[in-house]
């Protein structure tokens, strides 16, 4: 069962009353404030821009990551589990926060196990205006630190090959089968010797339909490429 995370925000006067504060305490009547907003602004556009292909449309956008491995590639890796992974990665622009929210829905074929496996969580803010106190930045060339509520592990996640691929690095991250995915045995991929990192290439959004269940948001995918 999936867990609900509660989030405390604060009311739009406290918010209001704080900036007040900082401007006036730093004498520069906001301008300064409002420079380095513009500039956040901007550098939160322009990754956005990279990681959606200039695809970083509102409200929502969509990036579709898939590698399919094939027989040849199996056999040389025995111990490879994983012969399908499809990342879709999204992001949107939350209430209250002037900056894009990422998040991931992972899929996954198994050698040994039928049927369609998922994963989906957090991914936080773009790297160039991560907050340190709230949103802290993952290690050096990872661009993305994504988890699964309830201690369910998570993936790193960075942009390679001339932003047309993604590097997929796991330790641990909790599964369940696409049909069940509110009840069934909690099941873990786990990072073993040939199931840590994964090289993604970009495709269509429609090869990332079947991670997606809600009818208005495959509707809205089918207006993205």
């Amino acid at each position: 069962m999936r867990c609900l995370r509660a989030i405390s925000r604060r009311s739009g006067a406290a918010v209001a009353g704080l900036l007040a504060a900082a401007v006036m305490a730093s004498g520069d009547h906001g301008f300064g404030s409002y420079s380095a907003r513009a500039d956040d602004l901007q550098a939160d556009g322009d990754f956005a821009k990279r990681f959606f292909a200039g695809n970083a449309g509102e409200p929502k956008a969509y990036a579709c990551f898939v590698r399919r491995y094939d027989a040849a590639h199996m056999t040389e890796h025995p111990q490879q589990k994983v012969t399908v992974m499809k990342l879709l990665v999204t992001s949107e622009k939350m209430e209250d926060d002037k900056y894009l929210t990422y998040s991931f829905r992972l899929g996954v074929n198994f050698r040994d196990q039928p049927g369609d496996f998922d994963s989906s969580g957090d991914c936080g803010h773009a790297p160039p205006v991560r907050a340190a106190d709230t949103d802290p930045m993952p290690p050096a060339g990872i661009d993305f630190q994504c988890s699964v509520d309830c201690d369910g592990g998570g993936i790193a996640v960075n942009l390679a090959n001339g932003d047309n691929s993604i590097i997929v690095k796991l330790g641990r991250i909790r599964i369940w089968k696409s049909t069940d995915p509110d009840g069934g045995p909690l099941r873990s991929l786990q990072g073993g010797a040939d199931d840590k990192i994964f090289r993604l290439d970009r495709t269509s959004v429609d090869e990332c339909r079947s991670l997606v269940a809600d009818r208005k948001e495959l509707a809205a995918m089918r207006h993205k490429k």
